[in-house]
């Protein structure tokens, strides 16, 4: 069985590790046709997950759209354009005009080539651009140069829509926010999809419309274990045992609804810094949050075991145990039993967990390119932090380009 040879290709620039192809291919069946990313490292774990993909490992700027398609119809073609120099996670630092210039390579495309629908994808502060002033956005002419980029597309015969989207209502289990835009010339109507799942509490998931949204607890490796923060080589920082209290506190001694695994109490936290001030925790019912570049999420365990007249415990009757110089006792009660902590313990989040988050497959290739070598840990959440969660690609794919799904494409003997 053979493929129609004839059929609309699809480009991936900005591609990255993969995530936007990855949920296209999930969509389509097919590997993008061509990817184009400057990074090497990048280029190669895209090679190692879509091996019948055509890779041009150089800027976007420098492949010819004509030459690159060589006479073939563009039916997608798919934009993911740095986001870190719109992004508020930047900070008060200066920002480069170039780098937040790259969206308008869509714009060459569309003149060279007319794909017949645009994607982009990038932080929702896209929608501010404007010119710099000294190194700085403009803030009197915010969004001037954003207006003009999209009315650039309309001039070209482009329909033009934007919107914001989360991962988590799409079924990544990760509460990351992106906007996107569409834009398409073949007069048919843009489609945003419908939300397949929802908050738990809403009447949506409660009358069996929406599926719940899926929570950070799914992505762990509970078999990994968390080490005692008692007995560390290394203390950790007198900062970081404040968020560890704050959290114990919050989400087992204080909460009707500790995570329990085994009879033991967990909950994450969340070690995602917002302009370096801000930290985070959250429940493991709820999505992870937006994933750096950086790894700054760790796991969090609350150790408990049961509070009778035991080996492991004792009666509230009962005087209470030798008390150590270190705290290691607290008394809670998950629906109306009584627990102590006996340990607390603490580890980074694994690439492997934060991919999941993120809602690529479980067997896509992180650690290694398709030559073998193998990447540290660092390289492989720094790809993690820049991809584009599979699902939003996927369902955005489905919803406006029906036709080069899966279940439509044209088969030939």
């Amino acid at each position: 069985m053979q493929l129609d040879l004839f059929r609309e290709i699809i480009v991936d620039n900005f591609a990255g590790g993969g995530g936007a192809s990855t949920g296209i291919e999930l969509a389509t069946g097919l590997s993008v046709d061509i990817a184009i990313n400057h990074d090497p490292a990048a280029i190669a774990m895209h090679k190692a997950n879509h091996p019948d993909t055509e890779h041009y490992c150089e800027s976007v700027w420098d492949v010819d759209p004509v030459k690159a398609v060589a006479g073939r119809k563009v039916g997608l073609a798919w934009f993911s354009p740095d986001c870190k120099h719109f992004s508020k996670a930047k900070g008060g630092k200066p920002v480069s005009k170039n780098v937040r210039g790259l969206a308008w390579i869509a714009v060459k495309w569309a003149i060279a080539v007319r794909p017949r629908v645009i994607m982009l994808e990038n932080v929702e502060e896209f929608k501010t651009w404007g010119p710099l002033k000294d190194g700085y956005p403009d803030e009197s002419q915010k969004g001037k140069t954003f207006q003009s980029f999209v009315k650039s597309l309309e001039a070209l015969g482009y329909e033009v829509e934007f919107k914001e989207l989360r991962a988590c209502d799409y079924g990544a289990p990760t509460t990351r926010k992106r906007f996107f835009m569409i834009a398409r010339c073949d007069g048919k109507p843009i489609t945003w999809p419908k939300p397949t799942h929802g908050d738990p509490q809403s009447l949506s998931v409660q009358a069996g419309r929406l599926k719940p949204w899926r929570a950070a607890s799914e992505i762990i490796d509970w078999d990994i274990g968390t080490p005692s923060i008692f007995t560390r080589k290394k203390p950790l920082a007198k900062n970081s045992m404040i968020r560890i209290k704050r959290g114990i506190q919050k989400y087992v001694i204080d909460s009707n609804n500790p995570y329990l695994l085994d009879d033991k109490a967990f909950f994450i936290q969340h070690y995602y810094t917002h302009q370096g001030k801000e930290t985070r925790a959250s429940s493991l019912y709820e999505p992870l949050a937006t994933i750096p570049t950086a790894n700054r999420f760790g796991l969090v365990a609350a150790f408990l075991t049961k509070y009778y007249g035991s080996d492991v415990g004792q009666s509230l009757n009962d005087p209470l145990h030798t008390i150590t110089t270190k705290d290691r006792f607290g008394l809670v009660t998950v629906k109306g039993e009584n627990y102590r902590i006996t340990d607390i313990g603490m580890r980074m989040l694994q690439p492997r967990e934060l991919f999941n988050a993120q809602g690529f497959p479980e067997h896509y290739i992180i650690d290694q390119d398709f030559t073998g070598k193998t990447y540290p840990k660092t390289e492989q959440v720094a790809r993690c932090g820049n991809a584009v969660p599979p699902p939003f690609a996927e369902q955005l794919v489905r919803s406006n380009l029906p036709e080069l799904c899966s279940s439509n494409l044209k088969e030939v003997n």
